[in-house]
């Protein structure tokens, strides 16, 4: 029996609406190319990942261009136009267009698009971890700051931040399992794919991840993001 492989998926047809942009968040420039190469460029670049698959929506003018000016990805990335309204959606739209090519057992590592700090030590951390586990898991990162619930825009009260942790990407899980979990989330239900994974009763491993890998959502966080990645480029 051959041992599992591992594959990508990055969902990518959102809008990315808070981010004013002209264009899908995922496709503005960042530190020299799109903010989707980025990821796509890691995960290519890795003998941990068999193929990497990304989704986007049936009339995508902007991924024909992206991947015109990369050939090296050529051989190393599909793409899938199966793109939904929902996060939830396109992930299973995107893990059935990828059943010809998966065992049940292989590995997805789902990651989101705008989540360009994603770098090959934080893949090796990941992947080394959950080597073998049986649930499968996410990178994240503990909460250190003090955290408020809030009412009318005042404080109401301190949550206490023991084993509070914030989620990140990529989510690693076998793919029969995965299609199972999401398959039964009612749709809206879930934030992120390990969500799933938690309502059959499992409990997804936590990971150590990285500040850099953040989530870009508002005009600023790009900023942050090109000093990161410029700072980091070879």
């Amino acid at each position: 029996m051959n041992p599992p492989r591992r594959f990508a998926l990055i969902p990518a047809a959102g809008i990315g609406a808070r981010v004013g942009a002209a264009c899908p968040k995922q496709y503005l420039p960042l530190a020299g190319k799109a903010m989707l190469r980025h990821s796509l460029d890691i995960f290519a670049a890795s003998e941990l990942i068999d193929r990497t698959f990304v989704v986007v929506g049936a009339d995508d003018p902007y991924i024909g261009p992206l991947m015109a000016a990369a050939p090296h990805l050529n051989t190393r990335v599909i793409v899938v136009a199966v793109g939904a309204a929902t996060r939830q959606e396109s992930v299973r739209n995107g893990l059935r267009a990828m059943r010809a090519y998966l065992d049940e057992d292989d590995w997805v590592l789902v990651h989101d698009a705008a989540r360009p700090g994603l770098d090959a030590d934080l893949l090796t951390q990941l992947t080394q971890a959950l080597h073998g586990d049986p649930v499968g898991g996410l990178l994240a990162l503990p909460v250190v700051d003090t955290v408020k619930r809030s009412a009318g825009g005042r404080a109401h009260e301190t949550v206490p931040r023991t084993d509070l942790w914030t989620a990140q990407t990529p989510q690693m899980f076998r793919y029969q399992l995965l299609v199972n979990a999401l398959d039964q989330a009612p749709l809206q239900a879930i934030t992120d794919d390990a969500s799933a994974i938690e309502m059959l009763g499992l409990h997804p491993k936590l990971v150590p991840g990285s500040p850099r890998n953040f989530k870009i959502t508002l005009p600023q966080d790009m900023l942050l993001a090109e000093h990161l990645l410029k700072e980091t480029s070879p």
